[in-house]
């Protein structure tokens, strides 16, 4: 566990990232672990890596609020709970807590000739999350974006394990184009990446922001 103005950080695994602040938000609940109740429930895209039904089934109450895009939706009918669908570029307000989308999508991860992992027109998603008066940015899977330069926040939660999102190198690029205080790898120890890609990572970006390895909890 981590804490930043407040809010207390905890890193479940892969991208299972749980925020608690003056509510709980928990961002791509994956094999993930431990005794949270969601207020505010972030799922980045479709893939059953990110979209988990048993993990949400395990973090949802019927109060939380469940916050998706729309290639989730259908995926997404079988809770009960209150769900904002939502496309790329967009803004709103859910329990007090003001949350932006953020393009998530590949340039040079390929499935197949031609063919990416996350093309940009499927309108998967990253997170900006404004709770505290403080800024989380998660990216889910993607490759670095033109659109991270313009990102002005407090935290930012990278993928660096290569193959379906950012290598380690490509990540560091990102933490240092965008505006942000403390960058924390993530999308290792699962599936994919290890934390010796954390640590170069870490290593690459060296001075130029702080980096934060978390323990997975």
């Amino acid at each position: 566990m981590w804490s930043f103005k407040g809010t207390r950080v905890h890193w479940l695994g892969h991208d299972s990232i749980v925020l608690q602040g003056s509510r709980t938000v928990i961002i791509d609940p994956f094999r993930a672990k431990g005794d949270y109740s969601a207020d505010v429930l972030l799922i980045s895209h479709e893939h059953f890596d990110h979209l988990s039904e048993d993990d949400i089934g395990r973090f949802a109450s019927a109060s939380t609020t469940i916050v998706a895009p729309r290639i989730c939706e259908e995926a997404l009918k079988k809770f009960r709970q209150e769900k904002k669908i939502v496309t790329t570029n967009a803004k709103l307000e859910v329990k007090g807590l003001t949350i932006e989308t953020v393009p998530a999508y590949n340039i040079d991860k390929f499935r197949e000739p031609g063919r990416v992992f996350h093309p940009r027109e499927d309108d998967r998603v990253g997170y900006v999350i404004t709770m505290d008066g403080a800024r989380f940015y998660h990216a889910g899977d993607t490759d670095f974006i033109p659109e991270m330069r313009a990102l002005d926040v407090d935290v930012a939660f990278l993928p660096v394990s290569g193959t379906y999102v950012m290598t380690a190198e490509q990540a560091a690029e990102a933490a240092v184009a965008m505006k942000t205080k403390y960058a924390i790898p993530m999308h290792i120890a699962s599936i994919v990446g290890t934390l010796d890609d954390a640590q170069k990572f870490k290593s690459l970006v060296g001075k130029d922001r702080e980096v934060v390895i978390l323990e997975r909890e």
